[in-house]
């Protein structure tokens, strides 16, 4: 049975690494009760009151994990991954799993020196049912040839919860590394490209003047030989919404398209993971809720088998270049 331990306990999306890995059949040894959010600390403690708390250390030296589950301050990500690839250890990372050209180069030559899998849970795509089903559809040729992706990425601020690194580009990357690698992960999935390039792209300050390094608005342009692919991302949705984000993604094909509604339709149906099919039989919408997710079982497979069937490391490589090259070049907007 893979056994895994989680590293890093400052962001959220750590609850969809134990919970997906424990749906996948793996064994949860314990977790490094090292946070700079002592809520999400205590929130983790009463969801798995049973797991143990152990030093860092002690888990990274410890023969029987086969997997390290990282959602640290994501400066730090790249780093503890590499210490658990030379320890011998997979990795399962959050986004964004680097924040620097150095720390990709790093991690791509500790993977090629260790052998080990460095995946990045892109979230946005494998935790979210709509998604899944949406390949799957993409891949029976359900809408042709895919050309183009509109991804939306908006995001609650919910100032009083965020530490003093959710505000520094150096800790959290800038607003496209952090958020937008998951729209760069859609375009590149979805369009089946290997290569992409970053034709324009912008950050800004629109809301809050006070914390001037902060971005709250990101947009990046894209192209790849196959398809082009436009992203928008924000912490600007409003408290009326009773969730934390309208996320939506549209798949241009050359018969039909694709709208996804992953977490809301507003003043629409109720739930969440809707999807809408529009070609040339029908236009229909798509109750997604029941959708198996297969990423986590992959990936278990990916450990025992020394396989790439979750997703390609070059795939992860290509996201995280395109993320930082179109952070790097972004214009920049609004408060300067």
């Amino acid at each position: 049975m893979l056994r895994f331990a989680v590293v890093g306990i400052d962001h959220g999306h750590t609850f969809d690494h134990v919970k997906g890995l424990l749906a996948a059949g793996a064994d949860f040894v314990g977790y490094c009760p090292r946070t700079s959010v002592p809520a999400l600390l205590e929130t983790f403690k009463k969801t798995y009151p049973d797991a143990l708390q152990i030093d860092r250390d002690t888990i990274f030296a410890d023969p029987s994990i086969d997997v390290i589950c990282i959602a640290a301050v994501p400066r730090d990500r790249a780093g503890l991954a590499i210490r658990a690839m030379k320890a011998g250890k997979d990795v399962m990372t959050d986004k964004p799993g680097v924040t620097t050209f150095a720390q990709l180069e790093e991690v791509k030559r500790t993977v090629a020196e260790t052998g080990r899998i460095f995946s990045i849970c892109f979230s946005e795509r494998h935790c979210v049912r709509s998604a899944v089903r949406a390949g799957k559809l993409v891949k029976e040729g359900a809408i042709g040839t895919v050309i183009q992706t509109l991804g939306m990425g908006p995001h609650r601020l919910q100032l009083s919860t965020r530490p003093d690194w959710f505000f520094d580009p150096e800790q959290f990357g800038g607003i496209i590394v952090d958020i937008a690698s998951h729209q760069i992960d859609q375009f590149l999935f979805y369009t089946g490209s290997t290569r992409g390039e970053v034709v324009a792209s912008s950050v800004g300050n629109f809301g809050m003047p006070d914390k001037p390094a902060f971005q709250d608005f990101g947009e990046v342009l894209l192209r790849s030989e196959k398809a082009s692919g436009y992203v928008r991302v924000d912490w600007f949705t409003p408290e009326a919404l009773p969730t934390w984000g309208d996320g939506r993604l549209t798949i241009l094909g050359t018969e039909g398209y694709i709208e996804l509604r992953k977490y809301i339709d507003i003043a629409g149906r109720s739930g969440k993971d809707h999807l809408f099919l529009v070609n040339g039989k029908e236009m229909t919408h798509i109750d997604c809720s029941s959708e198996k997710l297969d990423y986590f079982e992959a990936f278990a497979a990916d450990v025992r088998d020394r396989t790439e069937t979750a997703m390609p490391q070059a795939h992860v490589y290509e996201v995280c270049r395109l993320s930082l090259e179109a952070q790097a070049k972004a214009a920049r907007l609004g408060h300067r």
